[in-house]
């Protein structure tokens, strides 16, 4: 039975039961957030994308990915543990450039990872995904904090490694901020490559949510509209794997 009984959050579980994946706009993403705790501190929390570090690990010697990461436990009911700082570990089955090491990040800084709304996000998720999969007990939960820059000479690459699985179960894909770029449209792909959809994040809470093991998913590059100006878009994402 569905651990969500009451709409927004409902439908969007009902979506990834359907399609194996959602786009979900910002003012329903806020409403479906909201049943699960609140975002007093978002002002805080979106303005911590201004302390990334530089990705070093990019196979394509770009510089215009910042990140930083963190890992939970996430059981069922959605009671929350941040575990000790680890690596983020893809194969090359699921990365092929970037896959097959362990990558150090910096981590997420306490006050971001301990606040109000990730707790929120990572419920939220919980709620969804482990009402579609109910016989999962205990989730490992991996949080990126991500910034692609573009710049008139570079532009950024969301997905360097191209059409791609993350090798997990389910994925949140929230949009914090879009500033200055155009582009960054995301298409969703069946296991044979057919297109099932594309939209592209625009939007504060703007989100997509994807059943990982049956959908593939990628993004356009990045480019500044004002070559003058900062452009850059952020994003938060959530994997969840199931830890049994």
């Amino acid at each position: 039975m569905s651990r969500i009984i009451e709409s927004p959050a409902a439908d969007l579980q009902a979506g990834i039961a359907r399609d194996a994946f959602v786009f979900v706009h910002g003012a329903t993403m806020k409403a479906s957030l909201e049943q699960f705790g609140g975002l007093s501190d978002w002002t805080a929390f979106a303005g911590s994308w201004n302390d990334l570090s530089v990705d070093t690990y990019m196979a394509d010697g770009g510089r215009y990915r910042r990140r930083r990461h963190a890992v939970f436990a996430v059981e069922a009911g959605g009671s929350l543990r941040r575990l000790e700082h680890q690596p983020h570990y893809q194969s090359t089955d699921y990365n092929p450039i970037h896959g097959g090491i362990a990558r150090w990040f910096e981590p997420i800084t306490a006050g971001a990872a301990n606040g109000e709304s990730l707790a929120t996000i990572l419920k939220f998720c919980e709620a969804v995904f482990g009402g579609l999969a109910p016989q999962i007990a205990s989730w490992k939960v991996e949080v990126h904090q991500f910034r692609i820059e573009a710049t008139p000479g570079e532009d950024g690459r969301p997905t360097p490694e191209g059409l791609h699985r993350d090798g997990v179960d389910y994925v949140l894909v929230l949009l914090i901020d879009r500033r200055n770029i155009a582009s960054g449209t995301t298409s969703i792909h069946a296991p044979d490559g057919r297109t099932l959809g594309n939209f592209t994040l625009t939007r504060p809470l703007d989100a997509a949510l994807l059943e990982d093991r049956k959908v593939s998913h990628g993004v356009t590059p990045v480019a500044p509209v004002d070559p003058e100006q900062p452009a850059f878009r952020d994003v938060l994402v959530v994997t969840f794997l199931n830890k049994d």
